[in-house]
């Protein structure tokens, strides 16, 4: 192939990183000059340091696309946390009761259902990777303004030098500069819910399980550590989270084990605080000639079920997909006909999980007894519900 194409992708993140990955790896690398621009320093890991507070659930699915571009063995050989079941609870039942909903690996011919894995092990492992591709990683390197220059796009950079560019991603979270500086619409729908996150050591085994109750505050989850403590994520009004973040440690640890319902005993403050405003957003579109999004760039979720990191994943390997496929063909990639075929690929299932989220968020926050005694029995039909479950947690696995 004569002709090259330069690349340009806006976000260091997990999923521009794991897009660059799979471009730098597919059959015709050598036509493409990819630069990876962000404006933050480069991530660092270390075995020696205490387990992040940022971390995600990879599922099945995403470990194995990590896998295909080498990255998911340093992610294994360091600290990822396999757990392999699941426990999700309303406020007014129990987490053994029959309108509780259990996932156990075993049930569905897995050896775990994913793994809680810190975001920065992540970005370090497929850093590993870049390392040794001839992707170019330029970091402290804001990008200024986005400018069309004929058929191509002017990245200039602050205090660096400008790159053109025949495809440029934006792959640089919810506040993308690139889809503001291309003038993509987004639609918002606010939750007036903050993400409060810290690390706890239990007084009883977490027994390798992510456990999830719904209170009508927001969802309190607990993620299995691989060194026995629980990193938790309560999503919840800012003013609770304010007293969160201000309490003692013992009155912390006393607040979230009654929130828990003392499904683990005792709980005790274990590490630092940190919280985030929580919001969902939906770019109009997701490809303009020579402009394509990924990732929170492109859809904001809520986190409770884990699944923004893993639609992120999702759109770098569609979207590596769709240029490596356009590169076969002869095609030029930043076209607007080969970018709406990755647009057709993932804006539709993107919109189904967000709006998904956001209505689950809303049910389990209400306070009608009626629509909590409707909840309770379509949690029990649900676990009932034979070939309608497993396929649902096979597409939450990434595997279906």
């Amino acid at each position: 192939m004569n002709q090259r194409f330069d690349i340009v992708i806006a976000g260091g993140g997990i999923a521009g990183l794991t897009l660059a990955a799979r471009l730098a790896a597919c059959r015709h690398h050598d036509a493409l000059n990819i630069v990876l621009l962000d404006a933050g320093e480069r991530p660092r890991f270390s075995i020696h340091d205490d387990v992040a507070l940022r971390v995600s659930a990879i599922v099945s699915g995403s470990a194995d696309l990590l896998d295909s571009v080498g990255a998911w063995r340093d992610v294994r050989e360091s600290r990822a946390s396999p757990y392999e079941c699941m426990r999700v609870w309303d406020e007014n039942d129990t987490p053994d009761s029959g309108a509780s909903l259990r996932f156990e690996a075993a049930e569905f011919a897995v050896p775990q259902l994913g793994f809680i894995v810190e975001n920065v092990l992540l970005q370090d492992a497929l850093l590993r990777q870049l390392d040794r591709s001839k992707v170019e990683l330029r970091y402290s390197s804001p990008i200024r303004s986005l400018r069309q220059v004929g058929q191509r796009y002017a990245v200039d950079v602050k205090g660096g030098e400008d790159h053109l560019a025949d495809l440029v991603v934006g792959a640089d979270g919810a506040r993308s500069f690139i889809r503001t500086a291309a003038g993509i619409e987004t639609r918002r729908w606010p939750y007036n819910q903050s993400a409060f996150v810290t690390h706890l050591s239990p007084a009883e085994s977490h027994r390798a399980t992510a456990w999830q109750r719904f209170l009508r505050s927001g969802p309190l989850g607990l993620l299995p550590l691989a060194d026995g403590r629980v990193s938790v994520v309560w999503s919840a009004p800012p003013e609770l989270v304010f007293r969160l973040q201000e309490a003692s440690d013992e009155g912390l640890g006393r607040m979230l084990t009654e929130a828990s319902d003392f499904v683990l005993g005792k709980l005790s403050v274990a590490g630092p605080r940190g919280a985030f405003p929580l919001g969902a957003q939906h770019a109009k579109h997701y490809v303009l000639p020579g402009i394509a999004l990924i990732g929170d760039a492109a859809h904001a979720i809520h986190p409770l079920a884990g699944q923004g990191a893993n639609l992120g994943l999702r759109d770098a390997a569609e979207l590596a997909d769709v240029i490596a496929t356009a590169l076969e063909q002869g095609l030029h990639p930043g076209d607007l006909p080969v970018l709406r075929r990755y647009e057709r690929a993932r804006k539709g299932a993107n919109a189904t999980m967000l709006h998904f989220m956001t209505g689950l968020n809303r049910l389990f926050a209400t306070d009608s007894r009626l629509v909590g005694e409707l909840r309770t029995a379509g949690m029990r039909m649900f676990n009932r519900s034979g070939p309608i479950r497993e396929r649902a947690v096979k597409v939450a696995l990434g595997v279906g």
